[in-house]
């Protein structure tokens, strides 16, 4: 099991500004999310980032923003086997301005990202907001975005087996959503 409680800081969150990448000469720029002891469930530990932190992520199709992301190496963890997990986070809104967006889970692993665009994620401004996923590995259920191979991107299944980062992103936005996102209580459950 996986579960970021954020006691102590944002565990490896954070946010990819493609923009800012691509201004510095192609080199990923990925920018921590900001903790904050109180105010998140139960009064606990969450973390937030906003439109200052995030970019459109144009490579992607359609365009993705990725406001909250987590590569399982940050934190000193293997690729982790997420074919029938269930994915548990409390999100809120505020001052969050989608433009027709919708918020998805997201897998990462050999170049390749697939969105679970079965299952929009729940945002309601200044509420926390409970969402749960059960991970079905059915391709039907999900949208590849981007492969460094489109030629050969690689099946939903291998990158599920095999995640290497995982997370949250904005897709289906008419012009850059603006706002703050924040998490509070993530866990992955190993599927049985």
């Amino acid at each position: 099991m996986i579960k970021n409680n954020f006691d102590k800081g944002p565990e490896g969150w954070c946010s990819y500004d493609y923009h800012a990448s691509m201004v510095a000469d192609g080199s990923n720029i990925f920018i921590l999310a900001t903790w904050a002891a109180q105010g998140g469930v139960d009064n606990g530990s969450f973390i937030w980032t906003d439109h200052r932190r995030w970019s459109a992520d144009t490579p992607e199709r359609p365009l993705s923003i990725l406001p909250l992301l987590c590569y399982r190496s940050w934190v000193g963890a293997d690729p982790l086997d997420m074919r029938q997990s269930a994915v548990a986070v409390h999100l809120r809104a505020d001052r969050l301005r989608l433009d027709g967006a919708q918020c998805f889970f997201w897998v990462h692993a050999a170049s390749t990202r697939w969105h679970y665009t079965a299952h929009p994620l729940a945002l309601e401004e200044g509420v926390w907001t409970a969402n749960r996923l059960a991970l079905a590995a059915d391709e039907n259920q999900w949208h590849r975005s981007w492969s460094a191979d489109p030629d050969h991107p690689v099946a939903l299944e291998q990158v599920l087996s095999r995640a290497e980062s995982y997370g949250f992103s904005f897709v289906g936005f008419s012009s850059e959503v603006t706002g703050r996102l924040s998490m509070s209580q993530f866990s992955i459950t190993a599927g049985t």
